[in-house]
């Protein structure tokens, strides 16, 4: 006997959750694994287990999304607070060395201003810097007698001489500066070429 013979005439237009099923539809539900039909309640309680899988599944991805929306304005907070105060640590250390230079211009205005004193304040203060550049990985680039480097030289002028072989470096006009191997400022440098 088929599984279509099987089902009555009342339940060939069973009434599911307000649903009128036909027999065609009620035999798609046919349990595959076991060859045999379903009766309405295990069809219903079938539908029921998946409405709320479905249901679990749909909770699942809301709190997900929310917990991703989440995630990105705090990592956009910290973003935008990394731009905002990176320099802090290094301001804090200048502060030290605006201080010295205040001080440096105070003395000099005194009546009985000393040079000496003043250069050894004015020498106190460009170590200070200088260790505060050491300590933020600030290369200073003072190239002289070396050979021309176009990635960290701009030439400023070129000199015939005899003293100095070829793309040397003789004269620094202003010193360049490298952060963490990277080039802030070129050194403005005089190099030297051939005789005529």
């Amino acid at each position: 006997m088929s599984n279509e013979e099987n089902l009555d005439k009342n339940q060939q237009d069973e009434v599911i959750n307000g649903e009128v099923l036909s027999a065609e539809e009620i035999l798609d539900a046919v349990d595959e694994t076991e060859g045999e039909a379903l009766s309405p309640e295990e069809m219903i309680e079938r539908l029921d287990a998946a409405e709320k899988k479905a249901t679990e599944n749909w909770d699942h991805l809301l709190r997900t999304k929310a917990e991703m929306d989440n995630i990105r304005r705090r990592t956009q907070k910290d973003l935008e607070n990394a731009h905002k105060f990176a320099l802090e640590k290094f301001i804090s250390e200048m502060l030290a060395v605006k201080d010295s230079l205040e001080m440096g211009v105070n003395a000099a205005q005194q009546e009985n201003a000393n040079v000496e004193n003043l250069r050894e304040g004015s020498e106190l203060t460009l170590t200070m810097l200088s260790g505060v550049f050491e300590k933020f990985n600030v290369v200073e680039l003072d190239p002289v007698g070396e050979k021309f480097n176009a990635d960290h030289h701009q030439a400023m002028s070129m000199q015939p001489s005899d003293e100095h072989e070829p793309n040397t470096v003789m004269v620094v006009m202003q010193k360049g500066y490298l952060l963490n191997d990277r080039l802030v400022r070129p050194a403005m440098v005089m190099v030297s070429k051939a005789s005529d």
